[in-house]
């Protein structure tokens, strides 16, 4: 299954706290698009969806939807915050390959 790192979990609660709408967890999926012809997606979202897969990591909820969760197993969420940048990084061991900018890969 997906892994999320104590640091994205951080994340994503400052995310929550700050968000002007009420959320409960972050929606993760995989949509077509990007530059490698999958792109990850993120929202922060009130409850799941009835055929979503609920994963808890330190302390937050996220929602996959069943196409998303197979290309998601064995995923690493991690965020990182430096003087250049700063964002949500996803280590995929199963992408045959990813974009330069590390938001898509192909499967």
């Amino acid at each position: 299954m997906i892994t999320v790192t104590e640091r994205a979990a951080k994340a994503v609660r400052r995310f929550i706290r700050g968000s002007s709408t009420p959320a409960t967890g972050l929606r993760l999926a995989v949509s077509g698009g990007g530059c490698s012809g999958f792109q990850y997606d993120m929202q922060l979202e009130a409850a799941p969806s009835e055929a979503d897969t609920v994963v808890e990591a330190h302390g937050v909820q996220l929602f996959l939807d069943p196409a998303s969760a197979q290309m998601l197993n064995d995923v690493t969420v991690d965020f990182i915050d430096t003087l250049t940048e700063s964002g949500f990084t996803f280590h995929n061991p199963n992408a045959a390959s990813t974009c330069g900018c590390g938001k898509s890969f192909s499967a």
